[in-house]
Order: structure tokens, then sequence, then C-alpha cells
């Protein structure tokens, strides 16, 4: 899928907001606030429960990776995710 297909489709489901859960969770992480080395996606079935994570790293942002942005909307759908948040830029990694 292309990068900026796989982006589009993931901002929208970001943009309907909340819908109950399934949730899943956005948040990308780097060295600088400017590239995007990895990021964590989280699944949380029901409210309380324990979220699942994953991390995808790359070399280069993750943001403009087709590959991890391509799995990232797969998992969501597989998911079948009611709700999509993404955490706003990037979380410095200390």
């Amino acid at each position: 899928m292309n990068v900026d297909k796989a982006k589009k489709r993931i901002a929208k489901q970001v943009k309907k907001g909340f819908h109950g859960y399934p949730l899943i969770s956005l948040e990308y992480f780097g060295k600088t606030p400017d590239l995007a080395s990895e990021v964590v996606i989280s699944f949380t079935a029901e409210e309380g429960a324990q979220p699942q994570k994953q991390t995808f790293v790359s070399d280069k942002d993750a943001r403009e990776d087709e590959t991890i942005q391509s799995a990232l909307v797969k998992i969501i759908e597989r998911a079948d995710a009611k709700t999509v948040a993404e955490q706003g830029g990037v979380s410095i990694l200390s």
C-alpha cells in the first residue's frame, strides 16, 4: 500500500474520535522531534483492560516508512477497532 494512502486511512480513523472499544492508539518516538525512529501501537480490548503493545523500529522516519504504515492499517482493520487515537508529534527518547 502506498504510504500516503496508508497515512490518509489512519488519519481518517483518528478524526472519527472516541467510539468505544476496542481501542488502538499510536505513539511515535525519536531522538529529535523531527525524526520518529519508532512507533508503538497499543490495543485495548475493553475499558480497564491491560493494553497489548507492539513496537516497530525504522532506520528512517517511521511516519514515512511504507511497510510500517501499511502494517498499522492492517492491524487496525484486523482488530476491528472502533476507536483509533494518535499521540500528536514525536515523543523524545531518553
